[in-house]
């Protein structure tokens, strides 16, 4: 079982709804309202949600999704 499948299966339905509505905004681009900005030092890009943190990065103009974590102390390290 992957990092995924383990966080998909700790979350509640109401979570992984939101969860994939996020996901599916940031593949098709509408990223203008998103709280999104660079980690220092990386190409990397964070989107957060909530208590959701998506570490993310494009590669010739498609995202590839490095991560997916709720937030806590260890999230970007």
């Amino acid at each position: 079982m992957n990092k995924l499948e383990k966080l998909l299966r700790k979350i509640s339905e109401k979570e992984r709804k939101l969860l994939k509505e996020i996901i599916n905004k940031l593949i098709i681009g509408k990223v203008e309202e998103m709280d999104i900005k660079k980690i220092k030092g990386t190409d990397f890009l964070r989107l957060r949600k909530g208590r959701f943190r998506i570490i993310f990065h494009y590669n010739k103009n498609n995202v590839i999704i490095d991560s997916v974590k709720i937030r806590n102390e260890n999230t970007y390290k």
